[in-house]
């Protein structure tokens, strides 16, 4: 009398997880904003708004202070840390970025507290474009070593920077990514747009940078600064290509004013460090994009 009888068929769906295998904790009393893997691959740096610590991949208890810029008196507090980033090939050099526009660089070997900084980066004002918001708009957001240790990448909230490690005076580059927003700082400021952080990435060969924005937009620039490839992260992506000129790049002039959906943003970037790929994070979706031609730029 079974015959027609169904037994219920338990199917399991398959989903991937992340679990932690160990928990680096007490290190820091403030938020952290950015950590990195040193090139020894057995220590890292995390850094927060007043500390950088080291850590060893195999002691999860204990790190070792190597900055320390918090003052006695908290009201004399001039300056934070905004970003860290280990060298890709000397272990005992790093360098930090602060919400002042400076970058430095350290060597553990000269102190074990790096509070002196061996080289400073860090560009002059231009007296024409002070303003209230001057230093909210000069705070790094985000900085990177290329692979061969031989330039630095900076990103603040209007520019995207390319330093040479042997000149601290002034960047090689400065690409202007958000420059038909300086109109707008005070509708900015109002709704918080303005504190935005964006990251930045040097591609696998070092000849191509990529940087984030708005309209779920992101910027595939070459390293001299010439062409900007402008994508909108989507499923069946938007291109739109163009020759930056000189007069451009240091003006930051665009031939259009581009209308951009604040609320749509692409903040957190990160290029292949062999193959020319990339991910871009979009609110709750990570996006993906290749190289069909394989000449070494997404989406060519």
């Amino acid at each position: 009398g079974g015959e027609g009888l169904r037994l219920p068929v338990y199917r399991k769906e398959r989903r991937i997880a992340a679990c932690p295998r160990r928990t680096f904790a007490n290190g820091h009393a403030y938020h952290i904003n950015s950590i990195s893997l040193n090139s020894d691959c057995e220590t890292f740096v995390s850094a927060d708004d007043l500390r950088i610590n080291l850590w060893n991949l195999g002691i999860s208890g204990t790190s070792f202070n190597i900055v320390d810029i918090k003052p006695d008196n908290m009201e004399e507090l001039t300056e934070v840390i905004t970003a860290s980033a280990c060298h890709p090939s000397h272990c005992h050099h790093f360098l930090w970025s602060n919400s002042r526009g400076s970058i430095k660089l350290a060597d553990m070997r000269c102190n074990a507290l790096c509070d002196e900084h061996a080289k400073v980066y860090e560009e002059e004002d231009d007296p024409s474009r002070r303003s209230f918001f001057s230093e909210i708009i000069s705070s790094i957001a985000d900085v990177a070593f290329s692979s061969d240790g031989r330039y630095i990448l900076s990103r603040d909230y209007m520019c995207l920077k390319l330093w040479d490690v042997n000149m601290e005076r002034q960047p090689l580059r400065t690409i202007y990514v958000h420059e038909q927003l300086r109109s707008s700082f005070c509708d900015l400021y109002e709704n918080d747009s303005i504190f935005d952080k964006f990251q930045c990435a040097f591609s696998g060969d070092n000849q191509r940078l990529i940087t984030g924005s708005y309209h779920n937009c992101f910027h595939v620039y070459d390293r001299a600064g010439k062409t900007d490839t402008c994508v909108e992260a989507t499923k069946v992506p938007k291109k739109k290509s163009g020759i930056l000129s000189k007069s451009k790049m240091r003006s930051g002039k665009k031939d259009e004013p581009l209308e951009m959906d604040l609320d749509k943003k692409i903040m957190h970037c990160s290029w292949h460090p062999t193959q020319p790929l990339v991910a871009v994070g979009a609110l709750n979706t990570v996006y993906l994009y290749g190289s069909a031609s394989g000449n070494g730029s997404p989406l060519n």
